[in-house]
């Protein structure tokens, strides 16, 4: 398949790499310092593309690595239950899982992190040896990753080091701006450059104005910048998002729905989009399924929510354009 069009030939399960942590979140959804109960869920950005792929009928790999304790056993089982392998997943005996904690709020929710020094920080390019990388048939990544040592910093730098040409299988990278991560202020350099490196490059309009600057007006002033993936996806938060397909363009409004929490959505979209594609839709109903897929992360106040069954993801697939705007 040419690079012009991005779509290379997809044998093996989709490799997910990427922390997963303990999330701690107040329920019922309020305020952390008024909460009288927190309830345990699992969240991570590769781990959640993972589980959402599955849900597509799409053979889907997790490959991280976790402490040898309880929420490291708990994230582990969970992620196995969703149908995604976890061959690829290691147990830290020395350093812990990662936490973070939600706090909801009425201008949104804030993330408290607890991730330094966890099991996933201290992964490094020896993983590229492994088996359940070797034998992936796409890869996936995010920019949480090369946030969180040095030793992420040259695996994710190591997966799209090489031309695409020469890669062994295509590389999908998700920038996933986590500010608070970022404290040697290199975000925008180091994202802006393994973003142009990718296959596919997922990307929201406001991070990249926020990390690039905000004369990126729309999604074709990100693509003047990311010009060199095959495929280059720009969401527009509840608007719609736009794939960049080598030469040609494809946009998708977002449909009208319910939204409990926003955190999650990204990953989503990512999964339902890729899902898409692996199924040889064509692009705009790949943008679809993407748009679908955030709907069930929108329902709830966990990452990871039920899609509808099969009969009707089809339904509203197939949905006129005045009936998608209204949710289907």
């Amino acid at each position: 398949m040419s690079r012009e069009s991005g779509r290379r030939p997809v044998t093996g399960p989709v490799t997910c790499i990427g922390e997963t942590m303990a999330a701690l979140i107040p329920e019922p959804a309020a305020p952390l310092h008024g909460a009288g109960l927190l309830g345990i869920r699992i969240a991570g950005a590769e781990s959640n593309v993972a589980m959402y792929l599955a849900d597509h009928g799409v053979p889907a790999r997790w490959v991280s690595a976790l402490g040898d304790d309880p929420f490291g056993h708990r994230i582990r089982a969970e992620v196995a239950a969703s149908g995604v392998d976890i061959s690829g997943v290691r147990i830290d005996p020395h350093r812990p899982t990662g936490l973070l904690v939600k706090d909801p709020g009425t201008e949104g929710t804030r993330v408290h992190y607890y991730r330094r020094g966890s099991a996933a920080s201290a992964l490094t390019p020896d993983l590229l040896d492994e088996n359940a990388v070797r034998s992936a048939g796409l890869i996936h990544l995010s920019g949480i990753t090369p946030a969180l040592s040095a030793g992420c910093r040259d695996l994710v730098t190591a997966l799209l080091e090489p031309d695409i040409a020469e890669r062994p299988c295509p590389v999908s990278f998700d920038v996933n701006h986590r500010a608070a991560l970022w404290t040697d202020g290199a975000a925008a350099t180091v994202l802006l450059g393994l973003a142009r490196r990718a296959d596919i490059t997922f990307v929201g309009l406001d991070e990249a104005q926020a990390l690039w600057g905000d004369r990126l007006a729309d999604a074709f002033a990100v693509r003047d910048l990311l010009p060199q993936p095959p495929i280059l996806v720009v969401k527009d938060g509840a608007r719609a998002a736009t794939a960049f397909d080598g030469p040609r363009v494809h946009t998708a409004p977002a449909p009208r729905g319910e939204v409990i929490e926003p955190v999650g959505a990204g990953d989503a979209f990512a999964a339902g989009f890729l899902a898409g594609l692996l199924r040889g839709e064509e692009p705009v109903r790949a943008l679809r399924l993407g748009h679908l897929t955030v709907g069930a992360a929108l329902r709830v106040t966990g990452d990871h929510g039920p899609l509808p069954d099969r009969a009707r993801l089809a339904e509203l697939l197939d949905a006129a354009p005045e009936n998608w705007a209204e949710g289907g």
